[in-house]
C-alpha cells in the first residue's frame, strides 16, 4: 500500500472534524507533562472540544482550500488542533485558562467563525464568556426590573394595609 493511501483516511478525518466547526485553534504543546496533558484533554472534553495531535503535513493537506487555510502558516513544530463545533469561544477559553497555569502550552493561532486570529486575538476571544453565561446575564438583566417593580408594589400594599 502506498504512503498516500495510508495517509488519505487521516486527512479525511481532519477534514470531517473541521467541517462545520465554529472554532479551530492550533497550540504548541511542547513541554507539557503527561499529567498536564491529561488534565487539559479532560477539561477540553468536558467543554465539547475535540483535541488531537496530527502531523503538520496532514493538517496542511486537510485545510487547503477551506476557511481554515490561513492556519497553515503556523504549522511548524509540534502542533495540536482543538476544534469545537457548537461554542465559538470554548476552545480558546479552555486553552487560555489552562495556559496560565501551564506556561509550556502556547496558542499559535485560530479560526473563529470563519475569521483568522493570531495568538493575541485568540487570547481576546478567550475572555468572552460562553453563550450560556451571556444568555443567563441577559435573562438576569431583563428579570431584574420586573423583580424590583414587584417588590415595590408589595411594599406599597403592605403600607396601605398598615394604614387601614
Amino acid at each position: 500500500m502506498a504512503k498516500v493511501e495510508l495517509k488519505q483516511p487521516i486527512v479525511q478525518e481532519i477534514s470531517d472534524l473541521l467541517n462545520g466547526a465554529a472554532t479551530a485553534v492550533l497550540v504548541d504543546y511542547r513541554g507539557l507533562t503527561v499529567e498536564q496533558d491529561t488534565a487539559l484533554r479532560k477539561e477540553l472534553r468536558a467543554n465539547n472540544v475535540v483535541y488531537k495531535v496530527y502531523k503538520n503535513t496532514l493538517l496542511n493537506f486537510a485545510v487547503k482550500g477551506t476557511e481554515f487555510e490561513s492556519l497553515s502558516q503556523h504549522l511548524e513544530g509540534p502542533t495540536a488542533l482543538a476544534v469545537c463545533k457548537d461554542d465559538a469561544t470554548a476552545a480558546a477559553r479552555v486553552l487560555a485558562k489552562f495556559g496560565k497555569d501551564a506556561e509550556a502550552l502556547e496558542i499559535k493561532a485560530g479560526i473563529v467563525e470563519g475569521t483568522y486570529y493570531d495568538a493575541a486575538g485568540i487570547a481576546k476571544i478567550a475572555s468572552i464568556p460562553s453563550r450560556d453565561e451571556l444568555l443567563s446575564k441577559l435573562l438576569g438583566s431583563i428579570q431584574s426590573p420586573i423583580t424590583n417593580f414587584a417588590r415595590v408594589i408589595k411594599q406599597i400594599a403592605e403600607k396601605q394595609e398598615e394604614v387601614a
